[in-house]
């Protein structure tokens, strides 16, 4: 064999071997940071909110203890407001909200997810298994409840909420602000973010990485992530659903609601705001986003 021809095969086999074991360590690298997101523990209820507020607690269909605050408004409506907060974050994250909702007449209810704050669990899986925790706190709300349940999220937490809604009986509405519409695709923006590459990379060159690491997940810690699919739900589900964006979203652009709307046109509406950032659209009118998140649900006061 000509040398130069030897010496090219060999050059190509390193650069395969080094491909495939850079895919093998990127892709066990980004299963951990996705299923072991930063924990941050909520503290004591905020003194802002002037009521009183109840520790409550539930066991998850895996035993995982699950544990929330739950508020009763000072003139309830006969409502009651789940709110589902983002990844990395708390219960505590969503209290801006809760003043709301409180305010408007609506008993809340503020769960940490799992593997966040206090709640149980080792891992998150964006929906995997935390739709039917939703749909157990909505079961234990329900004696509390004499007119409609809704849930609100914001990120991971919309995610949640689209994908709970599918699974939850008895739901009369949803707003999901800044929602992935498949943890695939939040997956390419995630390498793309990381890499500065844009979304070229992920879905060529370094999609093996990508589905490595749902492998990974798969195999160690036995849960198929390709399953956190709010799109696959809201298709699904008939719960009418607000779905929230900002045109400066660069954390989950906002192509993921726009795709989440084409899926569920029959029974969602998409509100676009202009300039705002990740779950920023209370920021940049604050009386707009009530008027529409609380008008979304006076206007859907019956469950399905």
């Amino acid at each position: 064999m000509n040398p130069w021809v030897r010496a090219g095969a060999r050059i190509a086999a390193m650069i395969a071997a080094v491909y495939v074991t850079a895919s093998l360590v990127a892709g066990a690298t980004l299963a951990q940071l996705a299923l072991h997101p930063e924990r941050r523990l909520p503290p004591a209820p905020p003194a802002w909110l002037h009521a009183p507020v109840d520790d409550v607690s539930i066991r998850a269909a895996d035993g995982v203890p699950l544990r929330a605050w739950y508020i009763d408004a000072a003139h309830p409506n006969g409502a009651a407001v789940i709110l589902l907060h983002g990844m990395a974050d708390s219960r505590e994250g969503v209290g801006g909200y809760a003043f709301t909702f409180l305010h408007n007449g609506y008993n809340v209810l503020l769960p940490d997810s799992r593997a966040h704050g206090s709640g149980g669990g080792a891992i998150a899986t964006y929906g995997v298994l935390e739709r039917d925790d939703v749909r157990r706190w909505a079961a234990w709300l329900r004696p509390h409840t004499p007119g409609c349940e809704y849930l609100f999220g914001e990120s991971m937490g919309a995610a949640i909420a689209i994908q709970a809604s599918a699974v939850t009986p008895g739901l009369c509405a949803v707003v999901a602000e800044s929602a992935f519409a498949t943890f695939r695709e939040i997956a390419n923006d995630r390498i793309a973010q990381f890499t500065g590459l844009g979304l070229w990379f992920p879905r060529t060159l370094g999609a093996p990485a990508r589905e490595l690491a749902f492998l990974y997940a798969d195999v160690r810690f036995h849960v198929d992530l390709t399953g956190a699919s709010p799109l696959a739900a809201i298709r699904q589900s008939r719960v009418p659903t607000l779905l929230i964006c900002g045109t400066a979203d660069d954390n989950i652009p906002m192509r993921h609601s726009q795709e989440l709307f084409r899926a569920g046109a029959s029974h969602s509406e998409l509100w676009i705001v202009q300039g705002a950032r990740h779950t920023g659209a209370a920021n940049v009118n604050p009386a707009e986003f009530e008027r529409r998140v609380v008008g979304w649900f006076e206007q859907h006061n019956r469950p399905l």
